[in-house]
This record gives structure tokens, C-alpha cells and sequence, in this order.
């Protein structure tokens, strides 16, 4: 037996949300991961899922599951750190690819890959969420309204109607976002600062004000990548939180929570205070009536017949009902369901190794995030 798609890291919150999306879309999957706790939570609605444990840091074993489930194509919402092996696996395997995204210098390695799936016949796609994903097509679209392009500001910002912390996304990445060098582009040149020395506050959308700060995000590399030759000089991405979660963010890293260096010895086991961090927030229940909303936006600069030209591409994403457990975490499991069922339909064909936005079909991507419930803006309109 075959299935449509393996999911790795199947049992985390982004796994989940890709498992239950495709299914109730009539499509088959299989979920692999180091722990089955999330993939219970799918079992249980989902019965005939089957599961298999799987360590991604071994390629081997890796490969070898790939070739007996046999796929149309892998989808990696893993952490980060596993990227690099499962694309080599994928290759090995001749399955196509999809992720949630790396930094910047895994995502280098991840694009220069580019030849061996080509010549494989093989699709790979890092970064296909919600930023890097969505962004990275809303991007590709506004810039075919520009002659030339200037500069990309680029975020996300996110508020809850009940003010308790919940874990955004992957809490091992939102650690690296707070801590590590924030990387930006100016004047064609790389620049880095301490993201907690670059806070400012702005107005957006459905969220109001709010502080945001500069962070290391692919988006800083691949926005650059594919523009620099239409003359794209600047490029700032920012992250953005609201108070009562930036605040428990900031006790984790300066009480020694998030420390990713220290060894310490939990249930028998060796591992970091961020890895127990990671594993204690693990599928935490979010509270009763909890809902969110997001904006994921891009400001882009330009000229356009010669004139100074300017547009906002906005998409903002509410709790859905019956999703209330993922939150705005739709955002990034719904895109990645979307894009993988491109490429096994043959909407996307573009071999090679990519980053979403010049290889998603932009219009029928909008319409599908509109069958979701999430609202596409362009300086103020719904286009989607």
C-alpha cells in the first residue's frame, strides 16, 4: 500500500494541522516522529492513519521509510535542524519535498541543491507556511506590479482575546528569533543587530498597535535571492508579539529556560533546558474560548513607469471554528497542505529546489487560503 503524503514530524502542532487538513481534504497520509503523543490526537478522529517512530537525524532510517511508504511527496514540519538530512533523504528516496522552513544558512544549503533535484525530476520547497510561505508568495505577486523594486519590509504580529501564554509555533524557533544576530539587508550590504535593541511599535490591521523587532528569518536571504536583479536594495523582516507572551518569551531565556548549551539529565535522558522547555510545552492545551488573530504582511517599495511606487500585501488569519485547538497556527500547517497537494496534483512543476514564491501558483494559492478563511489584502482590499 501507498500513501499520498508522509508527514514528519506528524506528532507535533504543525503536523497535526497538516494530518487533519489533507485528510479532510479525501487525501491518505502517514505520520512519522520521535514521539507519538500528537499523532494519537489524529488516530483518534482518524482511525486508519498508521504511525511509524522515526529519528530524522538518521538518513538512513530515513530513506528507508520514505521507500516503503512511497509517497507522491514528504512533508518535513520537523524542526528546523532536521531540513538538510530529510531533503538528502528525499533525494535518495526520488520523492518530492516540502518543509516549514530553516535559517539562513541551512536555507542556502537547502537552494543549492537545486541541480540534483532537477536532475532527479524532483520538486523541493523550503518554507512553505506562513512566513516563510505566505509571504513569500505575497511578495511574488505584489512584484508584478512594480518595474523595479527598492525595498521589502516584511513580519508577522498576532494578539489573543484571552491574555495567557501559549506556545507560538515552535518555541525552539521563537528562542533562536529572540536571541540570535538579526540579519537585515541595506544597500545591497548585510548588516546584523541584537533583535531586543531594534524594538518599535506600528499599527496594524485587526491587531492595532503593537512592538516589533528585527529577527533572523529566511525571508531576509530569499527575498534577496530572487529580487536583487530587479534592483531590490533593503530588506528588514520583524517579528512581533503581543505583551503577555514577549514578556513569559523573555522569563524563559533570563531564567536559564531556554538555554540550548547546558546538558542536563531529565528522566535518564541527556538533553538542553530549551529541548525540556520544548517537550513541556509540548501539545499544551490552549484555554477554553481562547481565540487569536494574525497579520502576516509585506511592504514593498518601488517604481513603477518611473514613479515611486508603494504597496502593503496583508493576510490576516482569525481562530476557525472547529480548529480552536491550532489557533492562527493554521496559518502555517494549512499552507504547507496546500502547497503539497499542488505539486501531487501537478499544479506546481517547476523542478529544482525552491523557496514558494516564484514556483506557487499565486491565484489559485490566494483561493485556496480564501476556502480557509483567511482574508488576502492588497492596500486594503480582499483580493482572494
Amino acid at each position: 500500500m501507498t500513501w499520498d503524503f508522509l508527514i514528519l514530524g506528524g506528532s507535533g502542532m504543525q503536523g497535526k494541522i497538516v494530518a487533519r487538513d489533507l485528510l479532510e481534504n479525501g487525501q491518505s497520509v502517514f505520520l512519522a516522529d520521535l514521539l507519538d503523543d500528537g499523532a494519537k490526537i489524529i488516530q483518534a478522529k482518524f482511525p486508519n492513519v498508521p504511525f511509524e517512530h522515526i529519528n530524522l537525524f538518521n538518513l538512513h532510517s530515513t530513506v528507508e521509510l520514505i521507500k516503503k511508504v512511497r509517497p507522491k511527496v514528504v512533508i518535513n514540519c520537523a524542526e528546523a535542524e532536521c531540513n538538510l538530512t530529510v531533503y538528502k533523504a528525499c533525494l535518495e528516496a526520488l520523492v518530492h519535498v516540502i518543509d516549514l522552513g530553516s535559517g539562513i544558512p541551512m536555507t542556502k544549503k537547502q537552494l543549492a541543491m537545486g541541480p540534483y533535484f532537477h536532475e532527479a525530476g524532483l520538486i523541493a520547497i523550503t518554507g512553505c507556511g506562513s512566513t516563510p510561505g505566505i509571504n513569500n508568495v505575497a511578495l511574488h505577486h505584489a512584484h508584478t506590479f512594480f518595474d523595479s523594486l527598492h525595498s521589502v519590509e516584511a513580519g508577522f504580529v498576532w494578539d489573543s482575546n484571552i491574555k495567557e501564554f501559549v506556545v507560538p509555533f515552535s518555541i525552539m524557533s521563537i528562542i533562536c528569533e529572540f536571541t540570535d544576530m538579526a540579519p537585515y539587508i541595506e544597500d545591497g550590504k548585510w548588516y546584523t543587530k541584537n533583535p531586543l535593541d531594534t524594538v518599535e511599535e506600528r499599527e496594524f490591521r485587526e491587531i492595532g498597535k503593537q512592538k516589533i523587532f528585527l529577527v533572523r528569518h529566511p525571508e531576509t536571504y530569499t527575498f534577496f535571492f530572487y529580487n536583487q536583479n530587479d534592483g531590490l536594495k533593503n530588506v528588514h523582516y520583524y517579528a512581533g508579539f503581543p505583551d503577555h507572551s514577549f514578556n513569559k518569551i523573555v522569563e524563559f531565556i533570563k531564567t536559564g529556560q531556554a538555554d540550548d548549551k547546558k546538558i542536563i539529565v531529565v528522566d535518564g535522558h541527556e538533553m538542553t533546558p530549551l529541548e525540556q522547555l520544548s517537550l513541556s510545552l509540548r501539545n499544551k492545551p490552549f484555554p477554553l474560548g481562547y481565540t487569536e488573530k494574525e497579520n502576516l504582511w509585506v511592504k514593498v517599495t518601488g517604481t513603477k513607469n518611473g514613479e515611486p511606487k508603494e504597496m502593503l500585501m496583508e493576510t490576516v488569519v482569525r481562530t476557525l471554528p472547529g480548529w480552536e485547538d491550532a489557533g492562527c497556527n493554521i496559518d502555517t500547517g494549512m499552507p504547507a497542505s496546500i502547497i503539497a497537494q499542488m505539486i501531487a496534483d501537478g499544479r506546481i512543476t517547476a523542478r529544482g529546489s525552491h523557496a514558494p514564491g516564484p514556483v506557487v501558483p499565486v491565484r489559485e494559492f490566494f483561493k485556496e487560503l480564501r476556502k480557509r478563511k483567511m482574508d488576502v489584502y492588497q492596500d486594503g482590499e480582499i483580493i482572494n
